[in-house]
């Protein structure tokens, strides 16, 4: 792939900046989609049938890659759904959360709400099974994750629910919890949303893991669900035919048209993750620029950052300016420096930078040489 113009430095949260090698690929094969052999097949990836042999081909590649970088076990089922992280909110206790049932024949899920996006899942939950709150970081802020001694779980809970990054407030489990070692023979569902790919999966302590694309996977419109398989066939009456685990299972994700132009994305990105050495490679990388910035951030008079250290998110970085009045000349000077998207999000405000996979060394250290240098000139 011929090398690109460099273009400024995305930090949006999502959806998020993309490989430019990617992009670029995608744009040369936009009108006319070359085969494994470079052989055009006279149309582009959105004009292709869902069912045709060409797109097939991407489809299958892409699920195989998909499955080696994540090293997701042969008795876990990947899903390519729509409706984003969000409506998986609902999806999901519309299929699992009567594994166990209750006496009123319901089922309940616990939640360990650690921000915004879990505080979301809860409340959605809600309106399908017993949502019960097992321990919360609203006290203090969502700054910490509450230790998991002092989770209040659910015996007869099917599943307990955790959102393992949280985008907003910064928060990340950098170790999933062991929920057998912890007594509980719940299921543990993760939203992995916005650190997918950006780390290894301990699959011996998941039952299901679900994310958008948008942070690392390719652009919005693809959901990914990784399921174990003795967890389908369990879905509610209620459950729409097309967000049925084992329906779509059951039909490769061609129970309705697919995003196909998502997936197709995804899995150039999956090939770029590939050439970069997956996902151990795409860790130690991530944690470097995360490590750049935090201590750019707690060397600094002007900036600070509340997350506790044990659990600060790798992937999106909250701080904030201690005087407030100089926001507004910090994001100007930003995007003239070629930094975009650094406005923290509307509910806690201050900054925030993601640096998600697609996001190189170079763009973290320019965005630190750009913080040291206004705080030089306005500390």
């Amino acid at each position: 792939m011929n090398s690109v113009l460099h273009r400024p430095y995305n930090f949006s949260a999502g959806p998020a900046a993309m490989p430019q090698e990617v992009l670029a690929q995608a744009a040369e094969e936009m009108l006319n989609w070359p085969d494994a052999n470079g052989k055009r097949c006279g149309m582009g990836v959105m004009e292709m049938s869902h069912r045709g042999k060409e797109f097939l081909f991407i489809y299958t590649q892409a699920e195989a890659d998909l499955r080696e970088l994540l090293a997701v076990p042969a008795h876990f089922k990947i899903l390519f759904m729509q409706g984003g992280g969000l409506a998986e909110n609902a999806i999901v206790p519309l299929n699992i959360s009567a594994l166990k049932k209750d006496a009123d024949g319901g089922g309940t899920a616990d939640f360990v709400v650690t921000g915004s996006w879990s505080e979301k899942s809860f409340a959605e939950a809600g309106k399908y099974c017993h949502a019960h709150v097992a321990a919360s970081g609203k006290a203090d802020g969502f700054t910490s994750i509450p230790d998991a001694g002092s989770w209040q779980l659910n015996a007869n809970a099917s599943y307990v629910h955790i959102c393992s990054n949280e985008t907003i407030n910064g928060v990340e489990y950098h170790e999933l919890p062991d929920l057998k070692a912890m007594g509980s023979k719940a299921e543990l569902v993760i939203d992995f949303s916005s650190h997918v790919a950006s780390r290894g999966v301990d699959w011996s302590r998941v039952g299901l893991a679900f994310g958008g694309a948008q942070k690392n996977l390719g652009p919005a419109g693809l959901t990914l669900v990784v399921v174990r398989e003795d967890l389908l066939g369990h879905a509610l009456s209620i459950c729409p035919s097309a967000f049925n685990y084992q329906t779509v299972a059951k039909n490769e994700s061609m129970y309705n048209t697919p995003p196909t132009y998502s997936i197709y994305m995804a899995g150039l990105i999956f090939r770029w993750l590939k050439r970069q050495g997956g996902i151990s490679a795409m860790e130690a990388a991530n944690t470097a620029k995360a490590e750049l910035l935090y201590r750019t951030i707690d060397d600094s008079g002007m900036y600070f950052n509340k997350v506790q250290s044990n659990c600060r998110s790798r992937m999106n970085v909250p701080f904030f300016l201690r005087n407030e009045a100089l926001n507004d000349a910090f994001l100007s000077g930003a995007k003239d420096a070629g930094l975009l998207q650094l406005k923290g999000h509307k509910s806690v405000g201050g900054m925030r930078a993601s640096i998600y996979n697609a996001m190189p060394l170079a763009g973290v250290q320019a965005l630190t040489a750009y913080m040291q240098e206004f705080e030089r000139t306005h500390g």
